[in-house]
């Protein structure tokens, strides 16, 4: 085979090989380490390889090409991009709630492949056994979105030259449908609630619709009594405790379990949520109970948006129920002497620390059984609720979407559902409106202030 002639810097090469295959050879630029970019590309045939050649010219004359260097794996990637890229933007919980679904759900699906590689065919599939194995379309919707933020990140950095997520379709959602009290099963939880110290908690979250960690966030410094005004500037969160240490796999080595639980497991009978997943091979986890553990446990954070931190109007009713919970704290706060753990909060347990959210959502759940109401969620009970009864009293929907603190109105929307009573009402009004009234029945009667005695008189003169 005669020699290839040599070709210009920028210019491409088309040969066959002695393998039998034909080449191509791109140069896209210069390398970090200033020697020449040259991509490879081959083909059986030479208007394939041609035809491979021309997309890569033109996504290099694009600026869109892909960087040079082998390309990361799914699992690989989504570490980085949860380690360097969206922990300096997500809120915490959110960041714990990626590292989920990465852990569970992207890594065992899709983490082997490499990132130029994964096809639309791969995210279906994995889609398709997620829902198989029982997880909700809403769930598998939050891994589609994820994964897609992570690939169009790739996307932008020219690590890979499509983000192949939005070829693909994410499984149709259902909407959850509000269950909210009605006026007269929330006066009946409320009732049931005043036998509790943490009456006022639920006073909050069924009358004003605070969000749960809004309401157990609530701290006397932003209670403002003059202006009648809750100012929730921050809301309580359980966060996952993160490794302090060095090596993070060695601190929890007396911890690790790789083989899956017997049937008859009695080391976790007690667990709600039955034996836990066997651990990865490479497993980092267990932070728990590392000595250097931090950024976990209950911990005070910011809400998530700025329309939530606005002040909202304490119900003047609320006021003098308020002194007196204040009072009843004081007096707690005595009772406990130096076992109390000052934190300002409003709503606490006996040594001053704040509610935990799982007892809280427990005394929840043992509140609508007291009040002979079925089971439903606590957003039901609390935000959903003040949202419709609110629309019941005849409130507009911006009033409603200020009072929630929305930073849409269709968002709103979602959380107020009418009533059927109201419908029905409304339905009667309209037809009063539109159809004619029917006319009135007229009876006509003949009435005589002649007797008795007179009538049979005035007969027998006739005769």
């Amino acid at each position: 085979m005669s020699p290839r002639p040599k070709k210009l810097n920028m210019e491409s090469s088309v040969y066959e090989g002695s393998d039998g295959w034909w080449h191509g050879r791109v140069t896209m630029g210069i390398k970090d380490d200033g020697s020449y970019d040259r991509r490879h590309r081959r083909a059986r045939t030479e208007p394939e390889v041609r035809r491979k050649v021309r997309e890569l010219e033109n996504l290099r004359d694009k600026g869109r090409a892909p960087k040079a260097g082998r390309k990361p794996t799914v699992e690989q990637w989504m570490t980085t991009y949860l380690t360097d890229i969206a922990s300096l933007k997500l809120k915490p919980r959110s960041l714990d709630d990626y590292w989920s679904k990465t852990r569970n759900d992207i890594v065992p699906g899709v983490g082997k492949h490499r990132l130029d590689k994964l096809a639309p065919e791969h995210l279906e599939r994995m889609y398709r056994v997620m829902l198989d194995n029982g997880h909700a379309p809403s769930h598998v919707v939050k891994v589609h979105r994820i994964l897609s933020r992570a690939l169009k990140i790739a996307h932008r950095r020219r690590i890979i030259g499509e983000n192949v997520a939005t070829l693909v379709d994410p499984p149709t959602v259902d909407e959850t449908e509000a269950n909210p009290f009605t006026t007269e099963q929330a006066k009946a939880f409320l009732k049931a609630a005043a036998k509790r110290p943490t009456f006022m908690r639920w006073c909050v979250g069924v009358g004003m619709g605070f969000r749960q960690g809004e309401t157990l966030g609530l701290r006397w410094a932003y209670v403002d009594f003059d202006a009648e005004l809750f100012n929730p500037q921050w809301q309580l969160q359980r966060l996952t405790w993160r490794h302090g240490c060095a090596d993070a796999r060695a601190c929890g080595e007396r911890l690790h379990r790789f083989e899956p639980c017997p049937p008859d497991c009695r080391t976790h009978k007690n667990y709600k949520r039955g034996c836990p997943k066997p651990c990865p091979k490479d497993c980092r986890r267990h932070a728990t109970a590392c000595p250097e553990r931090k950024g976990g446990g209950l911990v005070f954070t910011r809400p998530k948006t700025k329309k939530s931190t606005n002040p909202v109007p304490i119900p003047p009713p609320f006021i003098p129920y308020l002194h007196a919970h204040k009072q009843q704290q004081d007096e707690m706060r005595t009772a406990a002497g130096d076992e109390w753990q000052e934190f300002g909060a409003l709503f606490t347990r006996p040594d001053g620390r704040p509610l935990d959210p799982r007892a809280d959502w427990e005394e929840f759940k043992e509140l609508l059984e007291e009040a002979g109401i079925t089971d439903r969620r606590l957003y039901d009970g609390s935000r959903h609720t003040a949202g419709t009864i609110l629309n019941e009293l005849g409130v507009d929907m911006p009033t409603i979407m200020e009072i929630l603190r929305h930073t849409q109105i269709s968002q709103t929307k979602r959380y107020v559902k009418g009533r059927s009573h109201l419908s029905k009402d409304a339905m009667r009004r309209m037809g009063d409106h539109f159809m004619p009234q029917p006319e009135p029945s007229i009876e006509t009667t003949i009435e005589t202030t002649d007797s008795k005695a007179a009538r049979a008189m005035r007969r027998r003169r006739v005769r």
